[in-house]
């Protein structure tokens, strides 16, 4: 009786496996934009039907448009840069965060002269998708807050910091 049972366990086992192979990657079909005989043009991918809209049609147009400035916006900006901005940029602006002060690299300071002569544009696509070190924030952080928060790094800047700041650059 052992023998038949030590043979039932590999042959369960081999059962099982050869029923895990990627069957689906490898089927028979035709990829998009590849010739297919399928249509009268001779093509396997279709327009879409007329009128279709886009899922994240709403998402991309308000990302394109800036809210109209108001104190509402620049409160909300505040607000949603001292949640995700001041950990590395510091409160100020400066870049003086407490994520620099534990060995990680500086970011720029949002009062040198690139950064103030950048559009609001710059700071709303530097959020949507990173910029060196700094990883993208748009699947955190909405398009509305987005251009809120560009629009309180312009007015931290109107705010002429100082160079000769009483704290200076960790690291430098």
């Amino acid at each position: 009786m052992r023998p038949v049972r030590a043979m039932v366990v590999p042959i369960l086992g081999c059962a099982l496996v050869a029923g895990c192979g990627k069957n689906m990657v490898q089927q028979a079909r035709y990829d998009p934009y590849e010739k297919a005989p399928l249509f009268e043009d001779g093509m396997a991918m279709r327009a879409p039907p007329e009128g279709v809209v886009s899922r994240d049609a709403p998402q991309r147009r308000a990302a394109t448009q800036r809210p109209a400035m108001s104190a509402a916006l620049l409160a909300r900006g505040r607000e949603r840069y001292g949640i995700y901005c001041v950990p590395c940029h510091a409160r100020d602006g400066s870049g003086n965060g407490i994520v620099p002060a534990r060995g990680f690299p500086h970011p720029p300071d949002f009062h040198s002269e690139r950064l103030k002569a950048a559009s609001e544009r710059h700071f709303y696509d530097v959020m949507t998708q990173g910029y060196g070190v700094m990883y993208a924030y748009a699947d955190r952080v909405p398009p509305r807050d987005r251009w809120a928060i560009a629009a309180y790094i312009r007015a931290l800047q109107a705010t002429n910091l100082p160079e000769d700041r009483t704290e200076p650059r960790r690291g430098d």
